[in-house]
């Protein structure tokens, strides 16, 4: 899944958990066990974003090193956009 997937995914499972937990689901423990699961898609989703905001050819202002930063995008399959804004 990507960062994006990831973040929709959570959407979703969060809607589920709360339509368990407080809605006509009536089943808080479906409920609380999907908004795990929600939580934990988020927090994917929120690691991706950090990374694919970190610059690829210097370490970023958190202090990620570029090959860190170079496997991100690698694992999410996207080329990074170079500094200067044209075409990678």
């Amino acid at each position: 899944m990507t960062g994006p997937e990831h973040y929709r995914e959570a959407e979703r499972l969060a809607g589920m958990a709360h339509h368990f937990t407080y809605g006509d689901g009536a089943d808080p423990v479906a409920g609380h066990a999907l908004a795990a699961e929600a939580q934990v898609h988020a927090t994917l989703a929120l690691a991706a974003a950090t990374a694919m905001a970190a610059p690829v050819d210097g370490e970023s202002d958190s202090g990620l090193p570029v090959l860190d930063c170079q496997a991100w995008y690698r694992v999410a399959g996207v080329k990074p956009a170079p500094k200067d804004g044209g075409e990678a």
